[in-house]
Formats: structure tokens, sequence, C-alpha cells
């Protein structure tokens, strides 16, 4: 390793081949971080999002993990490890949202897959990353970002309230994580995305939910990808040195 490269910052991003946390990705490349991105499926866009960060000077290691398996989940950081010798930070974007529908109808089977992926999953690579990162522990002090949701302050009535259970989940994360390993040098804070234009709704069955949805949101539209990245690259910059169990709402007005 060449010693520029030794001073880059190392992020692990799960989810990263498209939507949210592929932006989060070309934008934290531009700015100088390598970068360890997780994949679930669609390979071809995963290889995408790595020639597009490798075009902006970054090295990047992708890696093939479905979230929903904590074994395969408990491997990141040690493989992030294992190629960059560090991580300086972790974005914990890799989520699911369930069907949209009432909250009667939700079955128990896929509530437990959205709380493997949403939460479990980001405790087992947070108190990883956070184990490496920790002065107390030898560490260089780093940052991590969740990305939650407005709908853990909503709750999503009629929509996916354990979705919206999930997040709140991953908020306290934030909250006691913050408080815990602030002395250690580890920064945590969240980015609460609300209605932004990604293919989740697609999956959760209603793909012109962003667009449905813009009448109710104060600035009558839905958010973009690239306004979520900025908060990110924000918490994960120099200038949030002092930001820490923070959660930015960037949701309209909502």
């Amino acid at each position: 390793m060449t010693p520029d490269a030794a001073a880059r910052p190392v992020t692990i991003i799960t989810g990263a081949s498209r939507g949210i946390g592929a932006e989060i990705a070309r934008r934290l490349a531009a700015e100088g971080h390598d970068l360890v991105l997780t994949y679930r499926d669609r390979l071809d866009d995963a290889e995408r999002v790595v020639a597009e960060c490798e075009a902006s000077g970054a090295r990047v290691l992708l890696l093939r993990v479905d979230m929903a398996d904590l074994d395969a989940a408990a491997q990141v950081v040690p493989q992030a490890i294992a190629a960059f010798g560090m991580i300086t930070g972790l974005v914990n974007n890799a989520g699911i949202t369930g069907r949209i529908g009432p909250f009667l109808d939700a079955p128990l089977e896929e509530t437990e897959l959205v709380f493997r992926v949403n939460v479990l999953a980001p405790i087992v690579v947070t108190q990883s990353a956070i184990a490496h990162m920790s002065t107390e522990r030898g560490g260089a002090g780093g940052s991590v970002v969740n990305i939650s949701s407005g709908a853990a302050k909503s709750g999503s009535p009629n929509t996916y309230i354990t979705y919206a259970m999930s997040k709140a989940a991953l908020n306290a994360l934030t909250t006691g994580a913050s408080k815990e390993f602030g002395p250690a040098g580890v920064r945590v804070n969240t980015v609460s995305p609300g209605t932004t234009r990604t293919e989740i709704h697609a999956a959760a069955g209603r793909p012109n939910a962003p667009d449905e949805r813009a009448p109710g949101i104060p600035m009558r539209r839905p958010g973009e990808v690239h306004e979520i990245a900025g908060a990110v690259v924000y918490l994960m910059s120099t200038d949030a040195s002092y930001t820490s169990g923070a959660d930015i709402r960037v949701a309209g007005g909502n």
C-alpha cells in the first residue's frame, strides 16, 4: 500500500448496487474514500457502480452478501480489513420494506426478514466495525451512518408499520452507540430519508408510490438519491467532527 493510499479513508457501504447506496458510493469516491461495497444480486448494476467509483480514483472491494444471512454479514468487516488494512467508516444502508399494506396483513415471516436485514445485520456489522475503530481497542476512531427513514417517526400506518418499527430500532442504535462510543472516537449518526425515488417501492408492490405520496409532502415531490447522499457525505466529513447522535431528516418538510 502506498503512503497516499494509507491516508485515504476506507468506508463500507452495504446495499450499494443501486439507489441511495450507489449514489453514496459515487459521492464518497469523489471525496477521496476507498470503498467496500456490498450487493445482494444484480451484479451488472454493482459492477457499474464500481467502475464509476474507480474512475474517481477509489480503490473498491465488491462483496456479494445477502444481509439476511447474519453469518455472511459478520464477514464484511473482516474482509474489508483484510483488503485495506483498516476501515474508517460504515454506512448501514441495505434495507427492505416488506410489502405495502395494512398492519393486520403483514405476515410474521416477512416481518422477521425485515428485522434480519434492517436491524440484526446492522447490529452485527456495526459491532465489528466499532470494535475495529474504537480508540479504546487500539483503533483510530471513525464514523458510522445509519440510513433510517421518516417512517420511524410517523409509524407509517396502513403502509408498513413493521418496517417503521425496524427503522425506529436503527435510530435507537444511533442514540445508544453514539453515547457509548463517543469517548472511543467513534461518531454514530442517522440520515432519515422521506419518500425517495428508488426501486424499493417497486419491491414493496407500489412502484408509483413516490409520485402518489407527493401531494402529502410539503415540498410536493419525492426526494432524489443525490439529496440523501449529500447528508451522508457531510456526516462522513471533517465538517461533522463534532456531530454525533444526530438524525438528519431529509424528507421534504415532513
